[in-house]
């Protein structure tokens, strides 16, 4: 009589189960996370000591580190907006057009409001409030398109790209809007303990981004969605359910940045920012998101956003071409993506080594 024996089933006993990251995925996440943000805290240090060297009056003083906290928020918004979709395996090109639009509501909004005699905070409250919902209904239309019609997200945010200016030209016939309630303006301007109120903003968004994005279901679920959509299937995760609220969380961070753009600029307009979506896709793969899915790296594409503007603060201090700033972005961008190469390879390693099963004379394993 032949006797058999039953291997434990490796099925996971429930979605959480699956979506738990194995060991090996870990090791390569981990690695991949801290390295990269490591090197660009490195970076930092080097373009400090650099840039104060050349510079020693005027790029450590107080006034100029205070004028990149001012920069910095609106454009590393809209690049963490664009990490959240990278990391689902998708991509939203309309971060710029939904910041707008967003502004430009809420903008108009706020002086009708105003005019019509209710007070200024709770006019500029409503008006907030009100552009953040066109920001996340912007998202939300873009979800539809990629997770319901299953349009590629590249052409279906490049079309709601221009789908969004369009209307935002139509709500201001093309011109800009001006005379915002300086309780809206201060958005912008303000500073607590010499540090810009938008700065202060935009960290607590950052802390936000990184706990939703690591320590709950819905960013395991983003991230194993782009890391691997069939895996996702094979789990019970609900892809459209993920990537609806994967692409209105973007929209509603690509609205707080739309209002800290017009809160600093004092104005609104259909078409401020134009170059903003590429500077956005280059700090986010900077700051170690993966274009094909599977990683987001809050805290690394923060630091990205921060490094870009020092070196920017620098050049202008030193009266440097900007073109020169262009070519400096794209050699960082290079950079970049030839040691994500290399990290990629020490990741398949690694995964390896941790994986393959035990051979004879193999150390033993610790207990």
């Amino acid at each position: 009589m032949t006797m058999t024996t039953k291997t434990p089933s490796s099925t996971p006993t429930s979605t959480d189960d699956a979506i738990r990251p194995s060991f090996s995925s870990r090791v390569g996440t981990f690695t991949a996370a801290s390295g990269q943000t490591g090197g660009l805290l490195g970076l930092a240090v080097v373009v400090l000591v650099v840039f104060t060297l050349l510079s020693p009056r005027i790029y450590p003083s107080a006034l100029n580190l205070q004028s990149i906290g001012y920069a910095v928020p609106e454009i590393a918004l809209l690049a963490l907006a664009v990490c959240i979709t990278m990391s689902s395996g998708g991509i939203d090109l309309s971060i710029v057009a939904t910041a707008n639009l967003s502004a430009l509501i809420s903008a108009t909004v706020s002086i009708g409001l105003v005019a019509a005699g209710t007070p200024a905070g709770l006019a500029v409250l409503l008006g907030v409030l009100i552009g953040l919902a066109v920001g996340v209904l912007c998202g939300l239309f873009n979800g539809f398109l990629v997770a319901k019609l299953r349009i590629a997200p590249i052409l279906a945010t490049l079309a709601t790209m221009t789908l969004f200016t369009g209307i935002a030209l139509i709500v201001t016939r093309g011109e800009p809007v001006y005379g915002l309630p300086e309780e809206f303006l201060a958005l912008g301007t303000a500073t607590v303990a010499i540090v810009p109120v938008s700065f202060w903003i935009f960290v607590l968004i950052v802390g936000l981004l990184w706990f939703v994005m690591n320590r709950t279901g819905l960013g395991l679920r983003v991230i194993l969605v782009g890391a691997s959509p069939e895996a996702a299937d094979y789990s019970g995760i609900r892809r459209s359910r993920v990537l609806l609220q994967t692409y209105a969380l973007s929209g509603l961070i690509a609205g707080v940045a739309g209002l800290m753009m017009s809160a600093r600029s004092a104005s609104a307009t259909a078409d401020y920012g134009s170059s903003y979506l590429l500077l956005a896709i280059t700090i986010a793969v900077l700051g170690g998101t993966n274009p094909t899915g599977g990683r987001s790296p809050i805290v690394g594409v923060a630091v990205g956003a921060v490094v870009l503007q020092m070196i920017s603060s620098g050049f202008n201090i030193l009266q440097i071409s900007p073109y020169f700033y262009q070519i400096v972005q794209g050699l960082i961008l290079v950079l970049v993506l030839i040691l994500e190469l290399r990290r990629s390879r020490l990741q398949r390693w690694l995964r390896g080594l941790v994986s393959r099963p035990a051979k004879d004379g193999d150390l033993a394993p610790l207990p």
